[in-house]
């Protein structure tokens, strides 16, 4: 009888550390996969970018004036200075009346690192 109960003791024990190391793997696993993931999703991408791309091509000075604020308030909002927007306007004063060109060349795009997709330039023309 001592030695069946001593076999249950260490099976136990053995059933115990098997736990402890799965439960630790697992968490392991969970925490690579949050540091790891310091890249944008395809749908993150596609939201930051729609707050500028609904300005691009042929807009009026308030909208314009629209698009710089909202290029100002993303850039205050993202702590990250890699996914900073920079907007390149050619004119001094932007008048309300006008007509302006908004664009977002190919190259205005990050094409690499956890960035790649985002918007990085705008350029508005008269």
């Amino acid at each position: 009888m001592e030695n069946a109960s001593k076999a249950l003791i260490i099976a136990g024990a053995i059933l115990l550390a098997i736990l402890i190391i799965s439960l630790g793997i697992l968490i392991y696993n969970q925490a690579s996969g949050v540091v790891g993931n310091n890249t944008m999703s395809e749908v993150d991408i596609q939201t930051f970018n729609q707050k500028f791309t609904q300005y691009v091509g042929e807009q009026r000075g308030s909208a314009v004036r629209s698009l710089i604020q909202q290029v100002q308030a993303s850039n205050a909002a993202e702590g990250n200075e890699q996914r900073q927007v920079n907007i390149n306007v050619d004119l001094d004063d932007i008048e309300t009346g006008e007509i302006y060109d908004v664009v977002i060349a190919e190259d205005d795009y990050a094409q690499d690192g956890p960035n790649q997709g985002l918007i990085t330039n705008i350029t508005v023309n008269q």
